[in-house]
């Protein structure tokens, strides 16, 4: 049964007096929902997905899984990984090489002291899911990089966790098995639709399997929401340009009122900015910003008297 993750005010710093690696991060991922933690190298989400797992001991703050608080340190609460009904998928697959395929997702199920029986159908119904239903009885030696990730998703699934946790799984993939699978990825999730929280720094990666996308950067989260309103209405300049990189053009300009209406104003160049962004855009008149435009927003054509930016 998936679970709702909260996340409240978490902070997790190594070093004391040095800034911490996550600051003050909250969120929330519905039950069924995948959120994906988007960021550079070393802006704190692989460190944040560590925390919720329990591999990590947060500095402060509130994790609750469903309806348990898993971590707050100020209490004095820490769940051990193995007490939080989790699943997780490492960047470097983490199979055992001296096992089976089917060994190795029957592991987790192993150590819960499942019947014989009741193991076989669970392992059997995970291989299915990913596809290798046929490679029971193979050493996973003998399996590509991408067969290796599926492995370690059934792996991940098939005692149907309450959450699941994917750090960078596809990082170590050639650009068609990455391709691959993300679509794999997307097939799971429609059949066993648990909570996921997936890391990654490839944006396409985010756009096409989040249903929430957070962007991080030094720790701190710059803005959440879907796909769309993160790539449409990004909160700031790091935003705009991380989303859809590199085609985000900056330009600054001065904000210009005239007979009602709005204009960019630079050497050489005069927009007029679309009604719905004025009341926004109202107090940084004569101020000079910065004006995000992508090549999808500009119309190349012969000036007219209602000609304005639509972005």
């Amino acid at each position: 049964m998936s679970a709702e993750l909260r996340i409240e005010s978490l902070e997790k710093a190594f070093t004391p007096g040095v800034r911490p690696a996550v600051q003050d991060v909250s969120f929330t991922v519905g039950a069924g929902e995948i959120v994906v933690l988007l960021g550079p190298s070393g802006c704190g989400k692989t460190t944040t997905l560590r925390c919720v797992a329990g591999l990590e001991h947060p500095t402060a703050g509130v994790i609750r899984i469903g309806d348990a608080i898993v971590s707050a340190p100020q209490q004095g609460i820490l769940v051990p990984p193995r007490s939080r009904n989790i699943g997780m998928v490492f960047q470097s697959y983490a199979v055992w090489p001296h096992m089976t395929v089917h060994q190795n997702v029957a592991y987790p199920l192993k150590t819960r002291k499942l019947s014989g029986s009741e193991a076989a159908r669970k392992v059997a119904g995970a291989l299915e899911l990913v596809g290798l239903e046929d490679y029971a009885n193979r050493s996973v030696t003998t399996l590509s990089g991408g067969q290796m990730q599926r492995v370690a998703l059934a792996r991940a699934v098939v005692y149907e966790p309450q959450l699941l946790l994917l750090d960078e799984p596809l990082s170590n993939l050639d650009a068609k098995l990455r391709t691959q699978m993300r679509l794999e990825i997307k097939r799971l999730r429609h059949r066993v639709p648990t909570t996921s929280v997936f890391v990654t720094h490839d944006q396409v990666e985010a756009m096409t399997l989040g249903d929430r996308v957070v962007i991080m950067k030094e720790g701190r989260i710059q803005q959440a929401g879907t796909p769309l309103e993160v790539y449409r209405r990004p909160v700031n300049k790091f935003v705009a340009g991380f989303i859809g990189a590199p085609s985000m053009n900056f330009i600054p300009v001065t904000v210009h009122e005239e007979d009602g209406q709005l204009f960019a104003l630079a050497p050489s160049l005069r927009l007029r900015l679309a009604p719905e962004h004025h009341q926004a855009l109202q107090a940084w008149r004569n101020q000079p910003v910065i004006l995000g435009v992508r090549p999808e927003h500009l119309a190349l054509g012969a000036p007219t008297p209602d000609r304005h930016l639509a972005a």
